[in-house]
């Protein structure tokens, strides 16, 4: 689906969007705190903006995604079943949100998310270096693949976010390492939700392509920041990140 009617300095702007939201995405997830909204604002309805954000993102998380591998930050060979679980979960849950509402479910997010910011809050060297892993890495692929892989494609915003703390506490990951597998299980969640979104024409390929090039540069160029000056660069803007998504889904639930 494209729209012919939306002028030029639009598309200024979704590209910054998009290179602003893939630059942060890379970092600490929560880039759709800022391509979601952006895209809403150029008047596409709510399934339509959800198919064309997965679009754009999906482009900005193989950016950092080959930063984070070719700089050997996340392995591919050790996430195999992640990628099959996560793909598996996000294939029911992009096409159960085409058929139901997505919002049944923003409730609940703010207090996972709440909890996350006060562990990480008050961890300010526990995740510095690995530490002992808390739940066997296959069990925790199958549980979280499909937990979060289906949360991604039935609605997304705060994923990252979970999948990097869901990392650092069930499989003792260091930040830098968390924030790099976590684009691994992004991008897999992504691509197949992208997928059914296109099979459901869901998608405005326009807004999603103009923006994945601004998502594409601002990746790369977050991801290279991340891995060169590692977690004491990354914890500040992951807090930032959860806050403001807390905020937000406050906001929309509450009306404050």
């Amino acid at each position: 689906m494209d729209f012919t009617s939306i002028a030029p300095v639009t598309f200024i702007f979704l590209f910054f969007a998009g290179f602003f939201a893939g630059f942060v995405d890379s970092i600490a997830g929560g880039g759709g705190l800022i391509a979601l909204p952006s895209i809403m604002l150029a008047g596409l309805p709510p399934q339509l903006a959800l198919g064309t954000n997965k679009l754009q993102g999906t482009f900005g998380t193989f950016s950092a995604l080959y930063n984070y591998i070719k700089n050997k930050k996340a392995s591919l060979k050790d996430s195999v079943s992640g990628i099959v679980f996560t793909f598996t979960g996000a294939f029911f849950g992009s096409y159960l949100v085409q058929k139901t509402n997505a919002s049944i479910i923003e409730p609940l997010i703010p207090v996972l998310l709440l909890i996350i910011f006060i562990y990480t809050l008050f961890s300010k060297n526990l995740h510095l270096e690995d530490s002992r892993p808390k739940l066997n890495k296959k069990l925790f692929y199958v549980i979280f693949g499909l937990m979060l892989g289906f949360y991604d494609g039935f609605f997304g915003p705060g994923t990252g976010s979970l999948w990097t703390a869901a990392f650092m506490f069930f499989l003792g990951f260091n930040m830098t390492k968390a924030t790099g597998h976590t684009k691994i299980m992004n991008f897999s969640s992504n691509i197949i939700s992208l997928i059914a979104f296109a099979a459901g024409d869901n998608i405005c390929y326009s807004i999603g392509l103009t923006m994945a090039a601004g998502q594409i540069i601002g990746a790369r160029l977050g991801s290279g920041m991340a891995i060169k000056r590692g977690t004491k660069f990354i914890r500040p803007i992951f807090l930032t990140i959860v806050l403001c998504t807390i905020v937000r889904f406050l906001y929309l639930n509450f009306k404050f």
